[in-house]
């Protein structure tokens, strides 16, 4: 029923638009005509010469919604001779309904006595092959519109499907770049648990509660790729106690949190790639240990994080993952956003690595980026 009803509203659209663009071109025609038989001193009136052209553009609108939907369906592309010859066959039939559709919605207008003609077959017959030129550019001009109309839907819409294939591929990306980082978070955690199961088994114990407890935080954000400030530094901070419990006093961390900055949303798990390479390459080689600084400030409608870290000799070989994620997951989720920038860079006895991206704030009441119904 409902679909009855879209498509009746479909064709009264499409009768009422082509209505709305013939019946003023008729005006337009019929007064140019009463201009030129005027200026000749012919006797004409004006409202028969409006009438008459009415009449005409008026049977000319019946039938045009119908070929542009024909020619919806079945448009010419390329050299197909079968349909250009169909198109071009087609001209008979339209003439045949233009020639009845003007008969039945006003008499023939006769030029030789100026006056309305009797209906008959006859003048039936006089008005299909007496204007048969004239519709036949009609008829043309509609077929090259309906064409025209029906090659720019078919490019908006191979247009719109490429941009859906292109976001499903950069999603799919997306979540394959952050499901990396948990094998990853899971094989150095593992590491470190693993050093001390033959020399503290307790400790190594609690290490394991605290990396389920970490697991849980991130199985209860599921699939969602913001998630707030707030709850990334919790995240941050149970990892820390979770490295803490592995190096002991070697490792000193300073937070400094601007107020306010917790409401913003980040892309989940952004930060502890930094801060992990931060301990493995930075603080768990020196054999004094070393510090790090976590900063978070929201600056120009952006939420800007810097991780500094001191440096002691060279560090061991990773696997290459965690910065080259934030970079890849930065590319797929704000594209060429100038405000979402990340950088690395070493100076003197101290790493850095910042990152920026645009400062997103939650809709009130929503759950959403807690994987619950709404």
């Amino acid at each position: 029923m409902e679909r009855n009803i879209k498509n009746a509203k479909l064709v009264v659209r499409a009768y009422a638009l082509s209505l709305l663009f013939w019946m003023p071109l008729s005006l337009l025609v019929g007064w140019q005509s009463y201009s030129i038989e005027s200026t000749q001193h012919l006797p004409v009136v004006l409202a028969n010469e409006l009438l008459v052209y009415a009449a005409r553009y008026f049977s000319v609108a019946l039938l045009t919604p119908p070929i542009f939907y024909w020619v919806n369906r079945w448009p010419v592309s390329g050299a197909e001779l079968r349909r250009i010859g169909g198109y071009l066959l087609g001209y008979i039939p339209f003439t045949c309904a233009f020639a009845l559709i003007r008969w039945l919605v006003l008499p023939p207008w006769m030029e030789d006595t100026a006056s309305w003609g009797a209906r008959s077959l006859w003048t039936l017959s006089q008005l299909a092959s007496g204007t048969f030129a004239d519709v036949f550019l009609l008829y043309l001009g509609v077929l090259i519109a309906a064409h025209a109309y029906a090659y720019f839907i078919r490019g908006q819409q191979q247009e719109m499907d490429r941009l859906r294939l292109r976001q499903s591929l950069a999603q799919s990306e997306l979540q394959a770049l952050k499901a990396q980082l948990h094998p990853h978070f899971l094989f150095n955690t593992l590491q470190g648990v693993s050093t001390l199961i033959g020399t503290d088994p307790d400790k190594a114990q609690t290490m394991l509660f605290t990396m389920a407890t970490l697991l849980r935080v991130v199985l209860k954000h599921g699939s969602a790729d913001l998630v707030s400030l707030g709850d990334e530094l919790q995240f941050l901070r149970a990892y820390l106690e979770l490295e803490h419990m592995r190096l002991g006093p070697r490792l000193t961390v300073r937070w400094n949190i601007a107020p306010g900055a917790e409401q913003a949303l980040i892309p989940q798990l952004l930060l502890q790639p930094l801060l992990e390479n931060a301990i493995v390459h930075g603080i768990a080689n020196a054999r004094d240990g070393g510090w790090i600084e976590i900063s978070l400030r929201i600056l120009d409608n952006c939420v800007e994080g810097e991780i500094r870290n001191s440096i002691a000799g060279p560090s061991q070989p990773g696997v290459g993952v965690g910065l080259a994620n934030v970079k890849a997951r930065l590319q797929h989720l704000y594209a060429d956003d100038a405000n979402a920038t990340f950088d690395f860079r070493i100076e003197g006895a101290q790493a850095i690595a910042r990152v920026r991206v645009p400062a997103l704030t939650p809709l009130s009441g929503a759950n959403l980026l807690e994987g619950e119904p709404a």
